[in-house]
């Protein structure tokens, strides 16, 4: 499992992503709640015409764009997760982000249905490895248990 997980980090350090692509702190970064979808949305279409899937690291957010890459961290416990922004909530939702119960749980806050966090957007370069990489974590983890 080691040699797996450090070949994720390598291709994910080899993406060829730049210092200028990752920044410290930015003015777009937001700091606010984050829940989870609840199953019955499964296989609904999203605001971007794509059937949601519990399984896809995806969110929704009336703050940001669909379509761009997020890096969300729980201020919490410092887990993070990359998603990309596919569908809108509720406009009475006033939280930050509503994440796919499978970026939730990376982050651990399934028990809590609610948590702090950081969302910080990034270059959609970083957003697709984050999320490759995720994705491979998961499937070595689940072969492994």
């Amino acid at each position: 499992m080691r040699l797996q997980l450090l070949f994720i980090v390598l291709l994910f350090t080899s993406f060829g992503l730049k210092a200028q692509d990752i920044k410290a702190t930015k003015p777009t970064d937001k700091k606010g709640v984050a829940s989870y979808y609840h199953e019955k949305f499964e296989g609904r279409k999203t605001a971007t015409g794509e059937i949601f899937d519990n399984e896809r690291f995806t969110a929704a957010s009336n703050k940001l764009k669909l379509g761009t890459y997020v890096k969300v961290t729980n201020l919490g416990n410092g887990n993070i997760a990359y998603v990309r922004v596919n569908d809108r909530m509720a406009p009475t939702n006033h939280r930050l982000i509503d994440l796919a119960s499978i970026a939730a749980d990376l982050l651990d806050y399934i028990d809590n249905g609610l948590a702090k966090v950081k969302v910080e957007i990034v270059t959609e370069a970083e957003g697709k490895m984050g999320i490759l990489a995720e994705s491979q974590i998961r499937k070595i983890i689940k072969n492994e248990l």
